[in-house]
């Protein structure tokens, strides 16, 4: 059985990066860029005023206070058409493009307003309240890189910089495949012997999440040939996960099935408890990752792994499983060989400490607890056992909720 690392870096050295394509800046949310993007114009293109009030020459300020004439008025969108001479103002308005000649902008609570004229009450500097040209970001500058994803502050940067079409990373376009006998769609009048099929909706939700495309291909019952039909028909896909049939009772068939074709196996079995039975190689040219069909054990599988697929095939996922430190709120017995994940809640005390709580039912069939979970407790393989208040590291759940809508 691999390690978890060592499988992670199975995935790295087998999976190849796919294309790209050009999309709308509109849609660029979340999106990977493919390559250098420079502005195509200049921010501010002229030069604007900071504030309302009015465009002077510093040089006419030599005491104080001095009338000048107003000559016109700037404002954004509608600038002054002139030029400012001697003893002249121009009425400006923040953002508007500063008139010829001028050189500063005189805040409007520090003059007095007359038909015609204004008097300034205050020494201004030269380039008092003026955006020069160009202060935010220049014609050709380097502004995001190559492989950054894109936030909704990159998207209005974007606009900014007067790009309308951007070269991108496609989503990884991936196939999901349930299997067995016991399977039925949501919805239907279950038998004695079926159960709902939920793992290929929750696996669709974890790949939109980690930013692929997500296609629910079928379920599909327990034997060879219908297995065997349903892999070929996902030829176009970037990604296969199939879902049970991934042990090596009587009727888990999938890698049986996998070993008669074109099957190169990257690894089977892992040394992690939920999700010992998974296994990962390349089908038909097309990376397949094989999980268990215990809900758990699927989720819990494809929050470790699934991410790294992404960022193997785009070049940098849109999201990454980050462990974080905490302290242990119940004890918890010597582990054995296998890299355990526990699911559990998390607190903070008075301290700002994350207190982990894992729950004492573990089961990989139960769901409910996995749904209510805040964190998954990580246990490396043959740790000692631990007490309340000891140091604990954890995966946050939460992160999930909090990448996605941070895009």
């Amino acid at each position: 059985m691999l390690s978890v690392s060592e499988a992670i870096e199975v995935i790295k050295s087998k999976v190849s990066l796919i294309g790209c394509e050009t999309i709308f800046v509109d849609k660029a949310l979340g999106r990977i860029v493919a390559s250098d993007l420079k502005s195509l114009t200049s921010h501010p293109p002229v030069s604007v005023s900071a504030m309302d009030g009015f465009a002077i020459r510093a040089a006419d300020i030599d005491q104080l206070p001095i009338t000048l004439k107003q000559v016109g008025v700037s404002q954004a969108g509608k600038s002054f058409d002139g030029k400012i001479e001697i003893g002249e103002a121009v009425r400006i308005f923040t953002g508007a493009p500063i008139p010829p000649n001028a050189d500063s902008v005189v805040v409007q609570e520090d003059v007095d307003i007359s038909p015609g004229e204004v008097s300034i009450k205050s020494l201004v500097e030269i380039g008092s309240f003026i955006r020069p040209a160009g202060l935010d970001f220049k014609l050709g500058e380097l502004l995001i890189p190559e492989g950054k994803i894109l936030t909704a502050r990159d998207v209005g940067l974007l606009a900014s910089m007067n790009i309308t079409t951007l070269k991108v990373r496609r989503r990884p376009k991936v196939g999901i495949i349930a299997t067995g006998n016991e399977l039925t769609m949501p919805g239907s009048a279950l038998q004695n012997d079926q159960i709902i099929s939920s793992n290929s909706l929750s696996i669709a939700g974890y790949v939109t999440v980690f930013g692929g495309e997500a296609t629910n291909i079928g379920l599909v019952e327990d034997d060879e040939d219908s297995i065997k039909g349903i892999l070929q028909s996902a030829a176009g896909f970037d990604l296969i996960i199939t879902v049970g049939g991934a042990s090596v009772g009587e009727f888990d068939l999938v890698q049986k099935v996998l070993g008669n074709d074109d099957w190169s196996p990257g690894f089977s079995k892992l040394a992690m408890r939920p999700g010992k039975p998974s296994f990962f190689g390349i089908y038909r040219n097309i990376p397949l990752l094989g999980l268990p069909g215990n809900p758990v054990s699927a989720g819990v599988v494809s929050l470790i792994f699934l991410p790294e697929l992404v960022n193997a095939l785009c070049g940098l996922g849109s999201f990454k499983t980050t462990v974080q430190s905490g302290l242990l709120g119940g004890a918890l017995k010597n582990n054995n060989a296998r890299q355990d994940y526990l699911r559990g809640t998390l607190a903070t005390d008075s301290n700002n400490n994350k207190i982990v709580f894992p729950f004492d039912q573990q089961d990989s069939s139960m769901m409910s607890t996995f749904t209510n979970a805040d964190c998954l407790v990580i246990r490396p393989p043959f740790a000692a056992k631990l007490e309340i208040g000891d140091p604990i590291n954890f995966i946050n759940l939460l992160d999930l909720k909090n990448n996605f809508l941070n895009f």
